[in-house]
This record gives C-alpha cells, structure tokens and sequence, in this order.
C-alpha cells in the first residue's frame, strides 16, 4: 500500500489523472441529481415570462453591471428574509439565461424589488440616486431615458430563449418589436425591475 501511495506521488501525470477523476466523479455526484429535482427544473406558481420589454429591460441590466453589486439571492436566513422577503428559490429562475443570483452586495438585493417602488421612483433613482437615497454610492444612470429602442432584434433573442426552453410563442414573438419600438431604455429597465420577485409574492 505504502509503495502505491508512493509510486502515485512521484508520478506526476498519474497524480494529475487521479485529482481530475476524484473532481469529476464528485461533481457528478453532486450536479446531476439537480436535473431530475421537480423543484429545480420546474417554474413556480405563478412565474410569468419576461415580457419583450422587460427582457430589453433585463439585457439593459447585464449591460450596464448591475449585478456586480446588487444580488437576486435572498439566502434562507432570518436577517434576510426579514429585511428582502421570502428567500430565493431555483424555481423562480428557470428561465433566466443567464441566471443572475450574483454573490456581491453592495446595494440591497433586488430579488423582491418588484412593486416595492413606483415608476416614478425608479426613474428619479436611476437618473440620480442621491435624490432618493443621499447616502447611495450607485453611479447615475441618465443616458437611459434619451436612449430609445428600436426592438429590431427582440424577436430573435425571444426565438434564442425558445431554443433553450423559454416557451414563448410564436404570437408573442411576432409582436415583440411593436412592443418594444420608441420605448426608452430606461422604460425598459423599470419594467425589468418591476417583474423581479411578483411570482412568489403572488402565492404566498
């Protein structure tokens, strides 16, 4: 046994190989079970798709780094469901690509955002977030209102997402460019904002 253990510690290759499989076979383990839970691969009750406007709101959102400081993972644990809500579960995200829970909080999560604030306060936080919140260190957002959308490539993002198991049909994604055309981006965005967190706040 000795001898094996040591022949294995001065084989590099046969060290490396061995590391890699342990590292699979444990990943295995531990991923592939997620696949066939109901309540990973499953929506919630309730959890509506994004709407055209809202997924230019969405793609706004990636663009701009938000997720670098706001997270939508409200972890299960009293001083965050307290403060956020009911904590984040795998069903509410099975159809965001990517998803965006994030690890990194440095404004509050927004993962129950949605109907906590009006429009109008949206739209004063993001054009100057000090007018709402003095003490924010959130950079100012005003070039989304001057920005209009076209919607020229909605559809084909919304026919990508079908692909990957976002069911949208055929109807919704024919319309798709009239709903979003002369919009802002900053419509966008708050209407993205707005949806965030209302599946679980609707069931509970």
């Amino acid at each position: 046994m000795n001898s094996m253990h040591e022949v294995i510690e001065k084989n590099t290759g046969i060290l490396i190989v061995l590391i890699i499989l342990v590292i699979s076979v444990a990943g295995l383990v531990e991923i592939v079970p997620l696949f066939f839970q109901r309540s990973t691969t499953q929506p919630v009750a309730g959890l509506k798709l994004y709407t055209p406007l809202q997924l230019e709101g969405r793609d706004i959102y990636i663009r701009e780094g938000c997720m670098l400081c706001h997270s939508q993972m409200i972890r299960p644990f009293r001083a965050e469901t307290e403060r956020y809500g009911h904590y984040s579960v795998a069903g509410e995200s099975v159809y965001d690509h990517p998803f965006l829970w994030g690890s990194e909080r440095n404004g509050p999560d927004l993962a129950r955002v949605g109907g906590r604030y009006s429009n109008a306060w949206h739209r004063i936080h993001l054009n100057e977030p000090r007018d709402v919140v003095p003490e924010s260190i959130m950079p100012a957002y005003p070039w989304l209102a001057r920005n209009v959308l076209t919607g020229n490539d909605i559809a084909a993002r919304m026919r990508t997402l079908r692909i990957v198991g976002v069911p949208y049909t055929d109807a919704e994604i024919a319309g798709a460019k009239a709903e979003v055309a002369g919009k802002t981006e900053q419509d966008a965005l708050i209407a993205y904002l707005q949806s965030l967190g209302t599946a679980l706040k609707n069931t509970r």
